[in-house]
């Protein structure tokens, strides 16, 4: 690994020096993240996530103590059903009770929050992520945060007047820095009314019209709203750094008030940068986590490998918007990671500048930060892996077997990428990328002259086609089309509904050598 502590040609590392100049030097720095789990965590969710774990890579490197803290705010209100979940009238059911409390209709877990949190804990190692993760819900119901609540309460003129700065409705004399879930119906349709000054609160039940004291010590219902919450939780945490989404982080956003109301907590405002949304492409559909029409990781993993979801992630600015791409353009990002890759291992010269950026970005694209590859990988095109997926009928252990040349400390990478071939074969491909080989029994009808053509590229299969590269191969295609009278273009249009049954394909010397002699010559027979 190159020294990373003179390498500032990457934001983490950039952003790792920013904390330590402005926090100074600490025993422990916090990075922190978090979500609210009301449907599924979606990919430009996950964005947050490693941007925050390239920052706390970043930080480890410098040889600090990085703590990696992940909030599940599975406190907050059930507010809308996705429509990508089962039983949504059972569901409906639980609106504007704490999520916690909503039942999972998965059945794979306790509860409705649970199993999106389950689903998204057990996929980040997959890509070398490991925070510490918090439960907000099990701490505000065990009164975790009831000297903060009562911090709040102390504070409330204070904090009402930062959050009018920014309101076009400023909030009335009536108004608290807290809101409680009724202990009559769970639900959050209540209104505080008074504070003892101490530890109690009276609030109204406004759908059952009752109402009741409660001490937020020990009643597991009270909670403090977003834009006070979050700022109290930094200054409980000592948060040093946390990212936000371009709402979060646009002016008069909960940032803004955050980092003035956190002050009334005794800590001050995590370094911050803000990260832009992400699109999907050639899957369809906006990324919405209630509107249910989603990508997760999971869905990313099936068409990338681990270290080039990473990859995607590491060489895009976090304020820059990007597309995650299941089309055609899948092809282009295995290329430009294996471009990365051999600029790494020198096998591509490039500007020392772009060599330092690109070497970076490849450390911080491999999972395992201590063991970063000792070779490059088997660096086959995209599309060669899909024809080899589909000349070995679906079966990736013979794929695998079929390449010679590769090495032990390839394999599982090799291997991985074919199976990622398989999946974007069956799901995303465009058509023009599926085919099968032609069977022995069944040939197409063909000229005299265009069965001579076929009979003589059978020859030339035979004579030369494991001793030639693709290059040379190629000049005995156009031989057999131009000795029978016989276009270019006609040919090969012919030799393609002759393989494979269809009138296009991949690129023909070398489609001829990657399913090889024995079966070219197997189908070619026949005329």
């Amino acid at each position: 690994m190159s020294d990373n502590k003179n390498n500032m040609s990457h934001w983490a590392d950039q952003m790792a020096e920013r904390i330590i100049r402005e926090k100074g030097e600490k025993p422990l720095y916090t990075c922190a993240s978090g979500i609210t789990p009301s449907g599924t965590v979606h990919i430009g969710n996950f964005r947050e996530i490693i941007t925050v774990d390239l920052v706390v890579r970043a930080l480890r490197e410098r040889g600090k103590n990085v703590r990696f803290i992940y909030s599940w705010d599975d406190y907050d209100v059930f507010r809308k059903v996705p429509k990508n979940m089962k039983d949504p009238e059972l569901l409906a059911s639980y609106l504007r009770k704490p999520i916690t409390l909503v039942p999972d209709t998965s059945g794979v877990a306790e509860n409705y929050a649970r199993a999106n949190e389950v689903r998204v804990e057990n996929i980040l190692p997959t890509v070398g992520i490991y925070p510490e993760y918090i439960y907000q819900a099990a701490r505000y119901r065990a009164g975790y945060y009831a000297e903060g609540i009562k911090r709040a309460l102390e504070k409330k003129e204070e904090i009402k007047a930062i959050l009018n700065e920014w309101r076009t409705e400023p909030l009335g004399d009536d108004w608290f820095p807290v809101s409680v879930f009724s202990s009559f119906t769970d639900k959050d349709n209540t209104k505080v009314t008074d504070w003892d000054g101490e530890y109690k609160i009276t609030y109204t039940d406004l759908d059952e019209n009752k109402s009741e004291t409660i001490d937020i010590r020990s009643t597991p219902n009270t909670k403090l709203p977003w834009r006070v919450d979050w700022p109290m939780r930094w200054a409980k945490e000592g948060v040093d750094f946390e990212p936000g989404g371009k709402d979060h982080l646009t002016e008069g956003g909960s940032y803004d008030t955050s980092k003035k109301v956190v002050e009334l907590f005794g800590g001050t405002a995590p370094v911050s940068m803000r990260y832009d949304f992400i699109k999907l492409k050639g899957m369809g559909g906006k990324i919405s986590s209630s509107g249910g029409e989603v990508a997760d990781l999971y869905d990313v993993l099936e068409i990338y490998t681990p270290e080039i979801v990473r990859y995607m992630f590491v060489g895009t600015r976090p304020n820059s918007e990007f597309a995650i791409s299941f089309d055609l353009d899948v092809l282009k990002i295995y290329e430009d990671y294996d471009n990365c890759e051999r600029i790494y291992f020198g096998l591509l010269d490039v500007k020392e500048q772009r060599k330092e950026k690109e070497k970076r970005i490849y450390e911080l694209s491999q999972v395992d930060s201590d063991h970063i590859p000792t070779e490059p990988g088997y660096q086959a095109p995209f599309r060669h892996l899909c024809n080899l997926f589909l000349i070995h009928e679906s079966n990736v252990d013979e794929a695998l077997e079929s390449i010679s040349d590769v090495t032990e400390g390839q394999k599982d990478r090799l291997r991985a990428r074919l199976v990622c071939a398989k999946n974007w074969l069956e799901k995303y491909a465009p058509e023009e990328f599926k085919w099968s080989l032609a069977t022995t029994t069944d040939p197409i009808d063909v000229k005299d002259n265009e069965r001579q053509a076929l009979k003589d590229l059978a020859s030339y299969v035979n004579s030369y086609l494991d001793e030639m590269n693709e290059k040379e191969f190629s000049t005995y295609i156009y031989k057999a089309a131009a000795d029978n009278g016989i276009e270019n273009a006609d040919f090969f249009t012919l030799t393609y509904r002759a393989l494979i049954s269809k009138e296009k394909g991949p690129k023909l010397a070398g489609f001829i050598k990657t399913v090889g002699k024995e079966k070219i010559l197997q189908i070619l027979s026949k005329y």
